[in-house]
């Protein structure tokens, strides 16, 4: 079995990191008072720390050299209190910034989860969910990481660089001269680093977002692993991922290094010329021995400002990854549009007219160039109240052509309209207020059976006696012997219960609401003979109440239909009742005989 799904994101290559973190200002702006507060706090305590080695200068040269102890114990006093109200400056600065970039990552993560939720199947159908997942978490606080600390301390540090070194400059022009002779250097060398490690910081986040994949269809799919005696080769998959993760971590591991220990030795080494330089003036009488100790001071204090360069450009350079993978399901074209109205609005149409499909055509945005197209010009009329059974051999495209009234894909071509309105017009909301669906494959959600069903009655919800019509509709009664009865956990995915079950249930959450239009699309094929006559029996007060399409493989749910409609070759070839067709169709008669019920795919599966 397949480990993951490709990520359609663009590959790693080299960008502006500079550019990706600026798409993060919409977010910043409302807390940009905050965080500049933040900045200024930590830059009036960077410079507090650098009046330490004044204070020092002025002990030796004054007190110590004079032997006045009382001097002396003011000068301690003097740097106690420096060093705690530094610790207390920076406990303020974080305190600034810890709720409002929470809020930020939280603002976030909501943008993310509503995008997700517009975004078309086909969307879906191409991106991991590993990968969708790990956007949402890991980069996310990557991203809260990098605006708490590498942004703010970007700008401290340059700062506390530069009033730093004005300090030396004022105590030995000469000594500073020996100090900046790493600079070039340095900055040569951060800028062969950034490219490199943003490329490999890419490609780690992308194989972390793959093995999440991995984990998560493991754990959904753990049931056929192990009917399958799949476990080993899946394993196998894990470590060859979780190994190609560990040697991409490893690999920025050592670029981290490589330039950590340059930027650590270069600085050491021009302290350590600038001891012997000022030891040489020191004894000639050209500088105090106080101003010694204050200049050589200042360069230990000002290490940390230099040395955690490496450390900060790689986190800027996770971040700018992090922002680029993020806001790519952001900007994807393609998000379900509510054209012709606001949710709960749509355009006037004349009532009556039913479902109506004309010219409809159909092909997938990544199906292989030059091939069919899987509907080739599908028209159908639904009339209203009636109940349309949709028949025709595996692979023709019918769950394909249902999936297209609620719009989860778009056609490529003709229209379908819903009492004469056009679907591509209505908002999305109120289309899917008009339309309920339930598909051969239920999905349930880790909530309780209430939750579950009243879901299908759009967002007022339904009432206790609308949820508990509609399991009787979808012969649900074993719910009442569950634990909690209908506030049981169904757990996820509904696993907890039986294929049948969870059918059931799906088919109590699509007609909770009484929607004008109903989908289903074989909603009985996991039922028993005995509890599918009954789900039938009570089917047939819901259809005449609803004009309805209904997907069938079998001749019991054909009966439930007014008329059937055949479809063969990308078209619907034949429309009649069930008997007319058993009479007329040759093909209709093998397909409800059980005979020739499987054809080549045109582009996709029907389970699509």
């Amino acid at each position: 079995m397949p480990a993951t799904t490709p990520d359609p994101a663009p590959a790693a290559r080299p960008r502006s990191s500079i550019r990706s973190l600026l798409r993060l200002w919409p977010y910043v702006r409302p807390i940009r008072g905050r965080l500049a507060t933040s900045a200024v706090v930590g830059v009036v305590a960077s410079s507090t720390g650098l009046l330490i080695p004044l204070v020092l200068k002025w002990l030796v040269d004054g007190p110590v050299t004079d032997q006045d102890p009382s001097g002396v114990w003011l000068g301690g006093g003097l740097v106690l209190l420096l060093g705690v109200l530094e610790a207390g400056l920076f406990g303020l600065r974080r305190w600034l910034v810890a709720r409002p970039l929470a809020g930020v990552e939280a603002s976030m993560r909501g943008d993310l989860y509503r995008r997700l939720q517009r975004l078309p199947v086909a969307f879906h159908d191409k991106w991991a969910s590993g990968q969708l997942l790990s956007r949402a978490t890991t980069d996310l606080q990557i991203l809260r990481m990098f605006l708490a600390f590498p942004l703010v301390f970007l700008f401290v540090n340059a700062t506390t660089l530069l009033v730093g070194f004005c300090i030396l400059l004022a105590q030995s022009p000469l000594l500073t001269l020996v100090l900046l002779g790493p600079a070039a250097p340095l900055v040569v060398l951060s800028m062969r680093f950034e490219t490199r490690y943003a490329l490999a910081a890419r490609r780690a986040q992308d194989q972390a977002g793959d093995l999440a994949t991995l984990v998560e269809e493991s754990v959904l799919g753990v049931r056929i692993i192990k009917a399958f005696g799949r476990h080993r080769t899946q394993s196998q998959a894990f470590h060859r991922q979780a190994r190609d993760l560990r040697g991409t971590e490893l690999h920025k591991a050592r670029l981290l290094s490589d330039l950590w220990a340059i930027i650590m030795t270069l600085p050491e080494l021009a302290i350590g010329v600038a001891l012997v330089v000022g030891v040489l003036q020191v004894s000639d009488d050209k500088l105090s021995a106080g101003t010694l100790v204050a200049f050589l001071t200042t360069a230990l204090a000002l290490r940390w400002p230099v040395e955690s360069i490496g450390f900060l450009l790689a986190m800027s350079n996770e971040a700018a990854t992090a922002a680029d993978r993020y806001f790519e399901p952001m900007t994807t074209d393609g998000a379900e549009s509510s054209a012709g109205a606001e949710a709960g609005t749509h355009p006037a149409a004349p009532r009556g007219d039913g479902l109506r499909m004309e010219g409809v055509r159909f092909r997938y945005p990544d199906a292989p160039a030059g091939s069919a197209a899987l509907l080739c010009g599908v028209d159908l009329h639904i009339r209203s109240g009636e109940t349309m059974a949709l028949v025709g051999a595996t692979g023709c495209g019918k769950t394909t052509l249902t999936a297209l009234v609620p719009r989860l894909h778009e056609p490529t071509g003709g229209r379908i309209t819903l009492d004469g309105a056009d679907t591509a017009e209505m908002a999305v909301a109120r289309l899917r207020e008009l339309v309920a669906v339930a598909f051969e494959e239920p999905t349930l959600f880790s909530a309780t059976v209430r939750e579950n069903v009243a879901m299908g009655a759009g967002p007022d919800g339904a009432g206790e006696a609308e949820v508990l019509r509609a399991l009787e509709i979808a012969q649900c009664g074993f719910v009442h012997a569950l634990p909690d009865g209908l506030d049981t956990q169904v757990g996820e995915q509904g696993l907890s219960l039986s294929g049948g079950q969870r059918q059931r249930l799906a088919l109590a959450r699509a007609v909770v609401g009484r929607p004008q239009f109903l989908i289903l699309d074989d909603p009985l094929s996991a039922l028993d003979v005995h509890t599918e006559a009954l789900v039938e029996a009570a089917l047939r007060d819901v259809l005449r109440e609803t004009t309805a399409l209904v997907v069938a493989h079998r001749p019991s749910t054909v009966q439930l239909a007014d008329r059937v409609a055949l479809m063969s070759g990308g078209r619907i070839t034949a429309v009649g009742t069930h008997p007319e067709l058993l009479r007329d169709n040759a093909e209709y008669r093998r397909l409800m005989s059980g005979l020739d019920t499987v054809v080549e795919p045109l582009e996709r599966s029907d389970a699509r």
